[in-house]
C-alpha cells in the first residue's frame, strides 16, 4: 500500500519511508506535474506530504478492492439470473406448447372451446383474473392456465433483477474506472515530489530503508527461535495458532515479492492481498479488504498478539500484516517497495484479529 509511519517517528524511519517510495515510478508508471515541493521544504517536509499522499492512495486502493470483489459477485449473479430465466423461457414454452395441443385436440373434435379462444388471444394473467372465465375451462386447463402464470410472473421478476444487476455494474465499474485514476494520480504527485531528492539523498535513504528490513528480518528469526526452543524462557508473545503459523510461513515465503497495488498473488500483492493469499495457503478463505479481514476472527490487543495475528493500522484500518513476533510483521508496504518484515512501530496500531 502506501508508504507509513507513526507521526513525528524518528529521522531514521521518516528516511526509510522516503527510500521505499523513491523507488516507485518503476511500478507506479506515472508521472505528475501537479504536485511540487517549496524551495524551502527540508527532506522531512517533502516525506510529510509523500506519506500523506500515499496513505490516501492506500485508502482508495482498498475501496477499490472492495468495488472489485463486488464487480466479481455481480458477474456472478447476473450470470445465474440469465441462466435461470433462459431455464424458465423454456419452461414456459413447454407449458404454451401444452395449452396449443389442449387447443388444437378440441378444435379436431368439433371445435375451440370459447374460453380457450379467449386464452390464446389475450394476457393469460387478465384472462386469469375473470373468475367466470376459470368456470368455463376443465381442471386439467385451469392447472395448466395457473402454471403458465406463475412461470411468466417468474421470468419477469428474474429478467428485471438481471436488469438492475447489469446496472449496478455499470455503476461499479464506473467507479473502479475513476478510482484507478484517483489512485495512479496520488502515486503520481508523490513521485513528483521524490524526484527532486538528489542522488546522494536518494542513497541514503535506500540504505537506512534496507538497514532496517534486514534489523526486522534478524528480530523476527530470533523470535522463531525462542518461540521453538522450550529452554529460552520466551513469554513475549502468545502461542500461534496453527493456521496462523502456517499463514505467516506461506507469506515469508514470498519475501522480496513486489508491491503492486490491487493485486493478491501469486508473484505480487497489495497488503490484503498477501494476507487473503497467506491465509489461503493455510486453509483459510479471508475477505480481500482489509476492513473486512478486521472481522474474520477474534480480536486481540497489542500483549495478546501471536504469531500469525493479522494486524491492522490507521484508524480506517486501510493497513494489514502478519504478526511475526518481537514487535515485528510481515506485509507488503508500499507502491516500489517489497514484501518485508517491518517494526509495528511504523504505523499507528489499532488491534489484532485472531484467525483459526
Amino acid at each position: 500500500m502506501a508508504s507509513h509511519r507513526r507521526p513525528k517517528q524518528p529521522s531514521r524511519a521518516r528516511l526509510t519511508l522516503l527510500g521505499a517510495a523513491a523507488s516507485a515510478a518503476a511500478t507506479v508508471g506515472v508521472t505528475a506535474t501537479s504536485a511540487s515541493a517549496d524551495p524551502g521544504q527540508s527532506i522531512d517536509d517533502v516525506r510529510e506530504e509523500v506519506d500523506e499522499l500515499h496513505h490516501e492512495a492506500e485508502e482508495i486502493t482498498e475501496e477499490y478492492n472492495g468495488a472489485k470483489e463486488r464487480e466479481t459477485e455481480l458477474q456472478a449473479e447476473i450470470e445465474e439470473l440469465q441462466d435461470s430465466a433462459a431455464r424458465g423461457q423454456e419452461r414456459l414454452n413447454e407449458l404454451r406448447n401444452g395449452m396449443g395441443s389442449m387447443a388444437a385436440a378440441q378444435y379436431r373434435n368439433g371445435g375451440l372451446d370459447p374460453s380457450m379462444q379467449l386464452f390464446l388471444s389475450s394476457d393469460p394473467d387478465a384472462f386469469l383474473d375473470q373468475a367466470s372465465a376459470l368456470d368455463q375451462l376443465s381442471a386439467k386447463q385451469a392447472e395448466s392456465l395457473r402454471l403458465i402464470q406463475e412461470q411468466q410472473r417468474t421470468l419477469d421478476q428474474q429478467r428485471e433483477e438481471a436488469g438492475e444487476r447489469l446496472a449496478e455494474l455499470e455503476d461499479v465499474r464506473s467507479t473502479l474506472s475513476e478510482q484507478k485514476d484517483t489512485i495512479q494520480g496520488k502515486l503520481g504527485e508523490a513521485q513528483s515530489l521524490l524526484n527532486q531528492l538528489t542522488e546522494e539523498e536518494r542513497q541514503q535513504v535506500a540504505a537506512a530503508e534496507q538497514a532496517e528490513a534486514e534489523e526486522a528480518a534478524r528480530a523476527s528469526r530470533s523470535e522463531d527461535r525462542a518461540t521453538t526452543d522450550p529452554s529460552s524462557g520466551s513469554t513475549s508473545d502468545a502461542a500461534a495458532s496453527s493456521r496462523g503459523q502456517a499463514a505467516l510461513n506461506a507469506a515469508a515465503t514470498k519475501l522480496g515479492a513486489p508491491y503492486v497495488w490491487a493485486s493478491a498473488g501469486p508473484n505480487s500483492f497489495d497488503c490484503s492481498g498477501l494476507t487473503s493469499w497467506a491465509y489461503a495457503q493455510a486453509g483459510v478463505s479471508l475477505p480481500r479488504v482489509s476492513q473486512d479481514q478486521a472481522n474474520a476472527g477474534t480480536r486481540v490487543s497489542m500483549s495478546e498478539l501471536a504469531p500469525g495475528d493479522l494486524v491492522f493500522f490507521y484508524p480506517e484500518l486501510t493497513h494489514v500484516g502478519i504478526y511475526a513476533g518481537n514487535g515485528q510483521m510481515l506485509h507488503a508496504p508500499r507502491p516500489g517497495g517489497n514484501v518485508e518484515y517491518a517494526s509495528m512501530s511504523i504505523m499507528p496500531f489499532q488491534f489484532g484479529t485472531r484467525v483459526g
